[in-house]
């Protein structure tokens, strides 16, 4: 697909159809990149998204509770 670059105030512009957005999973925010001679726009990710989608607390193991601790022992004093 063709499209023409824009002149915007004192800057240039693109317009991309809203289907070739809606594609990519680009809504208001994007990412640009250059690789090359090439400019690479990629939608914003949030860090750590979508890290705690199918976590079970239940199946936590305590690591913690097997570690034998002396009572004298400072470096375990908080």
């Amino acid at each position: 697909m063709r499209a023409s670059i824009r002149k915007v105030g004192n800057s240039k512009g693109l317009l991309i159809p809203s289907a070739l957005l809606k594609s990519c999973n680009i809504t208001d925010e994007v990412e640009l990149t250059v690789r090359g001679s090439q400019l690479i726009i990629e939608p914003v990710q949030a860090p750590r998204q979508g890290w705690f989608e199918g976590y079970n607390a239940q199946q936590d193991i305590d690591v913690l509770a097997e570690v034998a601790l002396q009572e004298d022992d400072d470096v375990w004093v908080w």
